[in-house]
């Protein structure tokens, strides 16, 4: 029996979020028609990754790969999601679960984020702001730095990453470093799977310091995103295949 793909996404109190997994999960079914796709959350938003895979078991499956729809890797696919799976795994005997590798800056990601920059305005004198939701991981914050810099080498315009949460620098101080640097106007692009509460923070933010700021949209169901879901599956089964061989 193939093993379903059940992609996790953090969940939202927006259920602007959650309406934005479920149709990326659409487009991966679409894209891999026969295969059993479950759209699932670590909290906030409904149905559980947890309550998702004990009825998986209920209904017979002793294998599942799980796909975090996850743009780092911190605490929440370091932390959170392995306690869930392992929870799950104690209470269903013989029950298999390969999680796969988070989305992360995956080329294909990447050009999805850079396109969505291509409607702001040509103006001179712009910097860009790489939002993101920040983490107390490191590494993690240190990804998005890394691909900051790339965009700006690739745009040929400032470029400074800028997170929602929990390090610096944040979106105010992000913006007065471009201004340093001869920035006037703002492009933000986005560094989100979903719209939600962080995004809509980092975009009022973006305006206080320019109120003309392009606000990108995030990367949502897109179908490189999809792409992608379905290669980290892929990648997943193999494993698994390679492990019980």
């Amino acid at each position: 029996m193939t093993p379903p793909l059940v992609a996790v996404a953090h969940g939202s109190r927006d259920p602007r979020s959650a309406s934005t997994v479920r149709a990326l999960v659409d487009v991966v079914r679409a894209q891999a028609p026969g295969l059993s796709v479950h759209e699932s959350f670590l909290d906030l938003s409904s149905p559980l990754v947890s309550d998702v895979l004990r009825e998986l078991y209920a209904a017979g499956h002793r294998t599942a790969v799980v796909v975090p729809l996850l743009l780092g890797s911190a605490f929440h696919a370091r932390v959170d999601l392995p306690a869930l799976i392992a929870a799950v795994v104690a209470e269903c005997p013989g029950f298999r679960i390969r999680v796969s590798d988070v989305l992360g800056t995956d080329p294909a990601l990447e050009a999805v984020a850079l396109d969505r920059l291509a409607s702001a305005p040509r103006r001179r004198d712009t910097g860009v702001l790489l939002s993101a939701v920040g983490s107390s991981n490191a590494a993690a914050n240190a990804v998005v730095a890394s691909l900051a810099s790339r965009w700006e080498e690739r745009l040929g315009i400032p470029v400074s990453e800028a997170f929602a949460s929990a390090t610096q620098p944040d979106i105010p101080t992000a913006a007065a470093r471009l201004r340093e640097r001869g920035a006037r106007h703002l492009i933000v692009g986005s560094w989100f799977l979903a719209p939600g509460l962080l995004p809509d923070r980092i975009a009022r933010l973006a305006r206080e310091a320019d109120p003309k700021a392009f606000i990108a949209d995030p990367l949502a169901d897109d179908p490189r995103v999809a792409d992608v879901v379905v290669s980290r599956y892929a990648s997943a089964v193999s494993g698994l295949l390679r492990q019980y061989a």
